[in-house]
């Protein structure tokens, strides 16, 4: 895994939201050269700040006026907050829909001019793998979860069109700390290329609300960045040191959704409540 570095010119203060997630945790430390300040959110408890270039502050991203304080101050956003995983519909509405309105909002009127937004793969997942795909190709989300990324990725759109707030929406692939299936050998996203693509969607100007395919360099890949290579993203890792470890799992059915789609086993989950 590669380390961050930056010679860019740090931020006073970065707000996370996600801080008590997987990701967020792996990114508490790699963000740190990118601001003086950095400004860890969840709903969940997060670890108190080690120093005073920490700040936490609890939030549902369910409550907007708890949002609007979350926000004030901050020069940008990374927005990792939410239900990260297919749930029933009513749970992801609060967190995932009106907390990325909340969150867009809190921006206007703060006046923050950069987001970058965590979307995924899910937005595209009844896609069937191998068939290749760029930032313009038909969203096909997999699951509630998928619905709420695309939402998400139009608030953007809607508030780079209409108030000029900035987002990189990063479709990201399976961030992990190596890949776990043979469907991760193609969406494998290492958190040393999480790190580097979060430095090139904060740092690039002019990216008005662009989609990016957050995926490393592996030898299978089924999406295509051509429409982000403004950003100047170049992966450095892949999933091909695991290759051998991988295979050597039990293979599933061919009419597998791991082998199928590319959300993989989203696409059966749910639906929820029924008797």
């Amino acid at each position: 895994m590669t380390s961050a570095t930056t010679e860019h010119q740090p931020f006073n203060r970065l707000l996370l939201t996600g801080a008590a997630g997987g990701l967020g945790k792996v990114l508490r430390q790699s963000l740190r050269p990118f601001t003086r300040i950095l400004r860890l959110s969840d709903i969940a408890e997060v670890a108190p700040a080690l120093d005073e270039s920490e700040e936490v502050q609890l939030c549902d991203l369910a409550d907007k006026q708890a949002v609007d304080q979350l926000v004030a101050g901050v020069d940008a956003i990374l927005h990792f907050g939410g239900v990260s995983v297919e749930r029933p519909f009513e749970e992801i509405l609060g967190a995932n829909i009106c907390g990325v309105f909340h969150i867009y909002e809190a921006a206007r009127r703060h006046n923050v001019k950069r987001v970058i937004f965590a979307s995924s793969n899910h937005v595209i997942g009844f896609h069937k793998q191998g068939h290749r795909l760029d930032a313009h190709s038909p969203r096909r989300p997999d699951s509630y979860y998928g619905l709420s990324k695309c939402y998400g990725e139009d608030m953007a759109s809607f508030y780079f069109d209409r108030y000029g707030i900035e987002t990189v929406s990063i479709r990201i692939g399976s961030s992990f700390s190596e890949p776990q299936n043979r469907r991760m050998m193609s969406t494998w996203l290492s958190y040393g290329d999480l790190t580097q693509l979060l430095e090139c969607a904060l740092y690039t100007p002019n990216v008005g609300h662009t989609v990016v395919y957050g995926v490393s360099d592996n030898q299978n890949v089924w999406w295509d960045n051509s429409y982000a290579a403004h950003l100047n993203f170049k992966a450095r890792d892949s999933s091909e040191p695991f290759r051998a470890q991988v295979e050597a799992l039990p293979m599933p059915a061919a009419d597998d959704p791991i082998l199928v789609y590319q959300g993989g086993a989203f696409v059966t989950l749910g639906p929820f409540g029924d008797d």
